[in-house]
């Protein structure tokens, strides 16, 4: 059996080369937290989430801090409840990215996204971004459904696939207490 391209690369991408690796990541923690870049860094798994290289489709590398997150300390009286400063987000960390990248780029909307590394201090991620007004997405029947109204700031309606994984929405089963949402949830009654 005759092995392509991207077979290889998503093989390389198991065990990727750490010097080049760290030296990648010494130049990403230098630059901005969001930079454009030309061609996606795994070609793999962009073509998987459904990048194309044509115009319409932007690439944005971002970098996300890891660890906990603090809650500000109450300044005023003994209040026990607001005292625990450690918060547990329900966000995974690629979920964070999206959304900070949608944030900043209002005239895309994010496709996808994948981790490209990871040090002490930061994740790094590369998201698919897609201008929804550009004539060659319209034309394009397998990507034209993000012009949809419906299909407006995925990233901050959790509509992108990190964040259906991030809310639960992986399995569907009766007993599920996520579907439609939490909140949704609890109006219904249990």
């Amino acid at each position: 059996m005759v092995k392509g391209l991207y077979h290889y690369l998503k093989e390389a991408w198991k065990k990727p080369d750490e010097k080049t690796l760290r030296e990648r990541m010494i130049e990403w923690r230098k630059s901005g937290v969001f930079t454009k870049v030309d061609k996606p860094l795994r070609l793999d798994k962009a073509r998987a989430l459904g990048y194309k290289d044509k115009k319409g489709f932007v690439i944005i590398r971002v970098r996300i801090k890891r660890g906990g997150h603090k809650r500000p300390r109450p300044n005023k009286g003994r209040r026990s409840k607001r005292l625990h400063t450690r918060k547990t987000l329900k966000m995974n960390y690629k979920w964070i990215a999206e959304q900070r990248v949608a944030r900043k780029y209002k005239n895309l909307e994010v496709l996808n996204s994948y981790q490209i590394g990871k040090d002490g201090v930061n994740y790094f991620y590369e998201v698919i971004m897609v201008d929804p007004n550009k004539p060659e997405i319209k034309n394009d029947k397998t990507i034209n459904w993000i012009c949809r109204p419906a299909n407006k700031k995925r990233a901050l309606r959790g509509l992108t696939s990190a964040a259906k994984k991030s809310r639960g929405l992986r399995k569907k089963s009766r007993q599920m207490k996520v579907r439609p949402s939490i909140r949704a949830r609890g109006r219904k009654g249990k």
